[in-house]
């Protein structure tokens, strides 16, 4: 790495897709974004956009066969801006990786031993990192001679007190097979965690905050003076709250009534709980903006899913007050925290006694600013911040490299 390389290359490689983006360490600039999508298909896409030159978005469709020529398309398409990966700016890539296991607590740089041991966690995570080493093995092959980190998930969660990861099963049994609560979005509950501390000038080490990462996947966090003390996904990202596609908590012993009674297998029951349930399982929809609109037209279904999925928030956030004792400040984030109003309204309602109320005018404002939303006689803040999980993969690469 030369002394002028301030640049990191964040990839998110998916099982069909890749997102990225480039950015500059110096100030945060981004100098590209794009995605590819539907990797594999006769109708793949590239949107690429050049911010560094002030360009308009491109998009290209026609078939990518695999990660590899997805790459090399995302290459071709930096090069074309001068951004090239053979740039002797380009300090690192910056790999997300779903699931670390209790290996993985903070960033690392990869090597052979380390992809080895990510595929070893494939079991626990089998939608997300083969795609993830997918992205990592072709990247590697690109760009041999420069640093690969990858930034987990899960790091952000392994601060929980065994108690609070532990599940109440046979010892010898969990340990045999790695079965614990590991928790997810960890990359984002640690940046809106610090930059919530920030909005109420504070050390993140002075500030408890309940951390609401609500978006199509859903996780809220407790997070006592910068250190996750519990987290809501567990051993896989099903876990917690009702998300868009996904159960969240269920009784275990519907998997078996299931089997027995329904004769399900455990494909489709995985199936069921993860792609055809949370909010789409209830209404039909997992996008927020059209179950609010089908609530305004008297949709009771749509009704029922926003009631279920409101009532699930609370449970978190008053067990979360529990487990913190003091709680300094809730941080919605995400797609559906940052941009849906009225969950927000709908989560905090009724919440007055534990010191939490939202002001019907802030929450109406929209921003892309870190922004607070109660009332100044309100005991504990509820803010809006918006997530930047590239940005916090970034840094933590940039910081390994440059230690």
């Amino acid at each position: 790495m030369t002394a002028t390389a301030t640049r990191v290359l964040v990839l998110n490689s998916g099982s069909s897709s890749v997102k990225y983006q480039l950015i500059d360490m110096n100030d945060g600039t981004r100098l590209a974004v794009g995605l590819v999508e539907r990797i594999g298909e006769q109708a793949s896409r590239l949107a690429h956009t050049p911010l560094a030159a002030g360009g308009d978005k491109r998009e290209t469709e026609g078939a990518i066969a695999d990660h590899d020529a997805a790459l090399k398309a995302v290459a071709a398409e930096l090069a074309a801006d001068g951004l090239g990966l053979d740039s002797p700016q380009l300090a690192a890539i910056g790999h997300r990786v779903v699931h670390g296991g209790l290996k993985f607590t903070e960033p690392t740089v990869i090597d052979d031993a380390v992809l080895k041991e990510i595929e070893r966690l494939v079991p626990v995570a089998p939608l997300h990192n083969p795609a993830n080493i997918t992205g990592i093995r072709t990247a590697q092959a690109m760009r041999p001679d420069l640093p690969q980190v990858a930034v987990f998930d899960t790091a952000f969660h392994a601060t929980m007190p065994e108690y609070a990861a532990r599940y109440a099963i046979d010892v010898e049994t969990a340990d045999a097979h790695r079965i614990r609560r590991y928790g997810f979005h960890g990359t984002s509950h640690a940046y809106v965690s610090r930059k919530t501390a920030a909005l109420l000038g504070k050390d993140p080490s002075e500030v408890n905050v309940i951390v609401l990462h609500l978006g199509n996947g859903a996780s809220a966090s407790a997070v006592a003076g910068g250190r996750c003390v519990d987290t809501s996904m567990g051993l896989t990202p099903l876990e917690g709250l009702v998300m868009g596609t996904r159960s969240g908590d269920i009784d275990p012993a519907v998997t078996f009534h299931l089997k027995r009674v329904a004769g399900m297998s455990t494909d489709e029951i995985d199936v069921l709980l993860n792609k055809k349930s949370g909010l789409i399982g209830l209404c039909g929809d997992n996008d927020m903006r059209e179950i609010r609109r089908r609530i305004d037209e008297g949709d009771e279904r749509a009704r029922l899913a926003f009631d279920i999925y409101i009532h699930r928030l609370k449970k978190y956030i008053g067990a979360y007050s529990a487990v913190l004792g003091r709680v300094d400040a809730v941080a919605f984030t995400a797609g559906v925290g940052e941009n849906a109003a009225p969950v927000r309204e709908a989560a905090v309602a009724g919440l007055e006694e534990m010191g939490m109320a939202v002001d019907a005018s802030l929450n109406a404002v929209r921003s892309d600013e870190p922004r607070l939303i109660s009332p100044e006689y309100a005991r504990v803040a509820v803010a809006v911040v918006p997530t930047d999980e590239e940005l916090e993969i970034a840094q933590q690469t940039y910081a390994l490299v440059n230690a």
